[in-house]
């Protein structure tokens, strides 16, 4: 295998790994632009991840194809991680809980109904069963081109569709009437009021989209990397992706950037596991990586990142 290959392989595979954070991170752009804050987005992944395993199968198992199965599990994903995060939109924007804790119990919430449903649902399997997801999908002419071809042109719908959303929610954030109602309410909600913007009702609305696209997250790891959901599947893609959005300072190409950071660690260490180069590095080390470079990327963005000014405060209308 030459180096040219390899490079290419390593690019791929970091596409693959970042476009459940990319699809993540821009859900908690959503919702930290509105004045709420999502520590949730782990279990909103979970979440989305259960939803695309158990329709997916289920789809598969009725006979349809594997690419319709995959989107009937998406889709899935997406009404379920918008479903939950009405929980947490309802705790933290009508009955002005803390933001945090509702957040967290989202989390808990994910962890155990989720295993719950799944052992209830396959005969007390720790998993759902396996299923074909989707398959790459190459461009024709540009998976022509030499190390780009195979590392960019060639890959799931999910990267693709990754990749068009954030230059989509760069453009509605910045660009529209939505972006700039939704950007008010996260820093001045009394202002935003004062011109006769909704403000409960743009965060509502920001922090569903978080929960949609956390959904598709989730579910972009079921259906491209692991073909199955268990308790396991996410393992802290979500607080990845917090990471990536803060580090990213809240804008959809900045995230984009810090996502593919994070999936190039989660590459590298695949292929430091794939050439048996653990014979002097310890596995755990390994598998430390992407954590270890998160806690170092959130040190490094301290002082260098500025939230929304509204950020985590909740606001009432009677109070202005």
């Amino acid at each position: 295998m030459d180096v040219l290959t390899i490079i290419g392989q390593l690019i791929n595979t970091t596409l693959v790994f970042a476009t459940a954070l990319i699809f993540t991170s821009l859900g908690g752009i959503f919702s930290e632009k509105s004045g709420v804050t999502n520590l949730g987005l782990e279990g909103l992944m979970v979440f989305g991840a259960f939803a695309a395993g158990v329709v997916g199968h289920y789809a598969q198992d009725a006979g349809m194809d594997a690419f319709s199965a995959a989107t009937m599990g998406l889709l899935a994903a997406i009404v379920l991680g918008t479903i939950v995060s009405l929980i947490h939109a309802l705790a933290s924007i009508t009955f002005k809980a803390d933001q945090v804790i509702s957040g967290i119990v989202i989390n808990f919430l994910a962890a155990g109904s989720t295993l719950y449903m799944v052992k209830l649902l396959f005969d007390g399997a720790g998993e759902t069963e396996l299923i074909a997801g989707y398959s790459r999908i190459a461009i024709p002419y540009l998976s022509q081109i030499p190390l780009l071809g195979d590392a960019i042109f060639n890959a799931y719908p999910t990267t693709y569709l990754a990749i068009i959303l954030v230059f989509v929610s760069f453009y509605v954030l910045y660009k529209t009437p939505f972006g700039l109602r939704l950007r008010s309410v996260g820093e001045h909600p009394s202002a935003a009021d004062t011109v006769g913007i909704k403000v409960n009702r743009m965060r509502y609305i920001g922090v569903m989209l978080s929960g949609a696209l956390a959904g598709i997250g989730g579910a972009t790891i079921t259906l491209t990397t692991t073909g199955t959901f268990s308790h396991n599947t996410i393992s802290g893609q979500g607080y990845i992706a917090i990471a990536a959005m803060i580090f990213g300072k809240w804008n959809p190409i900045g995230a984009f950037g810090a996502a593919v950071f994070f999936g190039l660690a989660q590459a590298v260490r695949n292929y430091v596991q794939l050439f048996a180069w653990t014979q002097s590095i310890p596995p755990e080390v390994i598998y430390m990586l992407p954590y270890v470079l998160t806690i170092i990327v959130l040190v490094a963005a301290v002082g260098r990142s500025s939230a929304p000014s509204a950020l985590g405060q909740p606001y009432d209308p009677s109070k202005r």
